[in-house]
């Protein structure tokens, strides 16, 4: 199986990345040798979306200096594990929701594929050559546009009977209370920790109100924070404080090595990271309130490495 080179794909709201992954040798760490982007465009419904995916990875087929021996697809939504279909996606991604994916990406290129949640992918990644590498155990914590996660065991992701496991943006929590999340759950922790739903807790209203702006983010409410603005201070301490207490919910249930934070949000500044440690403090149980909180560090690379990966797992 090796060297050799995977055709890979990280499907998100906002683009589609396409990547050639290739392995020289057991044991050494992959490389991304081309690379190609288009705008997701989600607006357009699933059956476009699912068409550019399939361009992206011909793309990246024909890039390869020999035949790729599959594709790995990392994408927004509940990928189903039997068949990598999607079995459900929101409304940020209209019409997503039961695309043939895998097969169809199969169909195209004539060589085995293997799909599975974006944040599954990106955990992945991070499990075997990043920021969790050699861990026996790592919660993943993505803090974007939305709230992710994933639990990583012996150098696995555990995906569900669903394909859904590690929704922990959609727990509840009493920060979020009044509040509805994206999903359309109400009082979920991602309504107000993720990116637009710190956006939505400065604002006072819900992300899913008609009066929300939602050019007002987590990005900009830390721009203004950084500024000086003291409602921008506290909403990033609030939401900071509440992220917190959820991880120390989390790792009080799953008991992993360590804890690895990315997404956009990490980047809010020192104010939000002590006030997260805080809130973390407040929840842990004594004996985990050591568990290190580490940064990602493979970047937009975690899920196309990690699609590869589980390619490469599908083919052994």
């Amino acid at each position: 199986m090796r060297p050799c080179n995977v055709v890979s794909i990280d499907l998100g709201g906002t683009k589609i990345a396409g990547a050639l992954v290739r392995y020289e040798s057991e044991g050494q760490a992959p490389s991304i040798i081309a690379r190609t982007s288009t705008p997701t465009n989600a607006a357009r419904g699933g059956t476009a979306v699912l068409d550019s995916v399939v361009a992206v990875a011909r793309e990246m087929a024909a890039a390869s200096p020999q035949p790729p021996i599959g594709a790995g697809i990392a994408a927004a939504g509940c990928i189903d594990p039997k068949d990598g279909s999607v079995l459900y996606a929101n409304e940020i991604m209209p019409g997503w929701t039961g695309q043939p994916l895998a097969a169809a990406v199969k169909e195209a290129l004539g060589v085995p594929v293997a799909a599975m949640g974006d944040v599954h992918g990106h955990a992945l990644g991070e499990t075997r050559w990043g920021g969790a590498k050699g861990r026996s155990s790592c919660l993943f914590v993505a803090a974007g546009t939305g709230m992710g996660g994933a639990y990583a065991v012996n150098g696995r992701v555990l995906v569900g009977a669903h394909g859904a496991a590690g929704h922990i943006g959609h727990t509840v929590h009493p920060a979020a209370a009044g509040f509805t999340c994206a999903c359309g759950g109400a009082d979920h922790v991602e309504a107000v920790t993720s990116g637009t739903g710190i956006g939505a807790l400065y604002q006072g209203v819900s992300m899913t109100d008609p009066a929300f702006d939602p050019s007002v983010n987590g990005a900009e409410v830390s721009r203004r924070a950084q500024e000086g603005e003291g409602k921008a201070q506290e909403t990033l301490r609030r939401a900071g404080f509440a992220l917190g207490q959820a991880i120390g919910s989390w790792v009080n249930i799953l008991d992993p090595e360590a804890v690895v934070l990315t997404g956009t949000v990490v980047n809010a500044g020192p104010l939000w990271r002590a006030a997260l440690d805080e809130g973390f403090r407040s929840q842990a149980l004594v004996p985990l309130q050591s568990t290190p909180i580490v940064p990602a560090v493979l970047g937009g690379d975690a899920p196309l490495i990690g699609a590869a990966e589980h390619l490469l797992d599908s083919l052994r």
